[in-house]
């Protein structure tokens, strides 16, 4: 189950702003704080991107599709019931597609997509207190529910994933697991292997990183395998992920559907979706990840993994296309965006839109190695000066001599001397010792300060050491 706050400028039935960070209780009015005698009035926004995602994923759009009330009692929750969705949930019967580690399709049956308002949010203080802060409350939110398709960890974690960036990709969220609006509830359960019929079921709640549910689902599931295996039972329960002992705990027993006390939300009439609503929407659905995955791997003949990190991030695949306008080998240009740039990005916690390496510049890089400008020893120190100063590579080239060097028969007389002057290293390499050959090369990089051709040089040792 995820539950995705929509990036609408209200809430889903008031006009207060939905924005994060702002000081508690700042925007709230009586509608989303819950006073009595109120009435919700529908936000169409929330509607429209609700069919977006059900359109995206694969959806049967409801044509009439209604509200209900869900009743529990929380302090953060001041009417004491939430206003949802039951019978009838806007999205239905859809699927997701995820690509497994060895190259094949699966798909993640959806079972619905339903709307509803987000809780405020209790702040426990170390002082044996909570405090409500209910700007939260009245967030519209959709909740989007699963199939038990997932088999582990990892299938779990790709599907979090791809959805995560459709999502972004149909710019309904901005998905910000660490602010909670892209939360995560795994339901697990075990089964022997000689039995179709799954176990007792258990909810690990609000799970905010991939990197802690794929955790949690592997503790969870060895919990369970050795509870069982030990002769205890399993109840229906909810538990959350304690990271500092990397273990699930458990919060209380889990409530059914009739704790929850559903019946028809009153206050809220049904709305009805028709054809015409449906297309106009469905003329909006922009390149989605799984397209753009397939795209990459055909048109820039990129590996299914590289082009998997890429799709990921909407900047970084814009960033690397953006790149492909102007560079001759896209399969390179991919590689020092994975590799340098990233790695650059990530130890300085730096955005791919701010950095001072333009995909212009990065394009350029790439050319002056394509042609034999420079090598690509002397282009790890090039790319290190571009994004240092935002200079091009031809300049850095030009300003510091770094241009590669290609004579045949300087680098000749140079492999000579080489050879001349190390007897020893020759006769071991000319007895079998081939390793030695990077030594020679080395050094004749270390005479010409890394600038020679490194092909050029090969050959050279090559004949010069038969």
């Amino acid at each position: 189950e995820v539950h995705l706050q929509l990036k609408t400028k209200s809430k889903v039935f008031c006009s207060c702003k939905n924005e994060f960070g702002h000081e508690a209780n700042k925007n709230i009015c009586p509608i989303c704080a819950g006073h009595p005698g109120t009435l919700p009035v529908m936000n169409k926004k929330v509607v429209d991107d609700a069919i977006l995602l059900g359109l995206a994923t694969n959806c049967k759009i409801t044509p009439l599709t209604s509200f209900a009330r869900k009743h529990y009692y929380y302090p953060d929750l001041p009417k004491n019931y939430q206003i949802t969705q039951d019978a009838d949930p806007i999205c239905q019967d859809g699927y997701i597609s995820i690509e497994l580690e060895d190259g094949s399709e699966k798909k993640i049956r959806l079972i619905r997509i339903h709307m509803e308002e987000d809780a405020g949010k209790n702040i426990h203080t170390s002082l044996g207190f909570s405090l409500v802060d209910l700007n939260r409350a009245g967030t519209p939110l959709v909740e989007i529910v699963s199939q038990p398709d997932m088999e582990n960890a990892q299938q779990a974690k790709a599907y979090l994933m791809r959805l995560h960036s459709i999502v972004q990709y149909l710019g309904i969220s901005d998905a910000n697991m660490e602010e909670g609006s892209f939360r995560a509830d795994v339901n697990i359960s075990v089964r022997k292997k000689t039995t179709d019929q799954l176990g007792q079921r258990i909810e690990l709640k609000n799970i905010n990183s991939f990197k802690f549910i794929t955790q949690a689902i592997e503790y969870e599931t060895q919990r369970q395998i050795q509870a069982l295996e030990s002769g205890e039972k399993i109840y229906p329960e909810t538990r959350q992920w304690d990271r500092k002992n990397q273990k699930t705990v458990m919060m209380r027993r889990k409530e059914g559907a009739d704790d929850y006390r559903y019946f028809p939300e009153p206050d809220l009439p049904a709305i009805e979706i028709d054809s015409k609503w449906i297309d106009g929407i469905r003329k909006t659905i922009p390149e989605l990840p799984g397209e753009k995955l397939r795209r990459f791997q055909k048109d820039y003949g990129l590996p299914y993994a590289d082009a998997l990190i890429l799709i990921e991030s909407i900047p970084l695949a814009n960033y690397f296309e953006q790149t492909c306008k102007t560079c001759k080998n896209p399969k390179s240009a991919c590689n020092w965006i994975l590799r340098n740039l990233l790695a650059y990005l990530n130890e300085h916690k730096a955005d791919i839109n701010n950095t001072k390496m333009t995909p212009e510049n990065l394009a350029g890089l790439v050319n002056e190695i394509e042609a034999g400008n420079i090598n690509s020893k002397v282009a790890q120190d090039v790319f290190a000066d571009m994004i240092a100063t935002g200079k091009t590579a031809t300049e850095i080239i030009k300003e510091k001599d770094l241009g590669q060097v290609d004579s045949t028969d300087l680098l000749e007389e140079i492999a000579k001397k080489i050879v001349e002057n190390n007897p020893d290293e020759t006769a071991k390499y000319k007895a079998g010792n081939l390793r030695l050959f990077g030594f020679f090369v080395g050094q004749a990089m270390k005479e010409t300060g890394g600038k020679a051709n490194p092909k050029v040089l090969n050959d050279i040792f090559t004949k010069l050491l038969k």
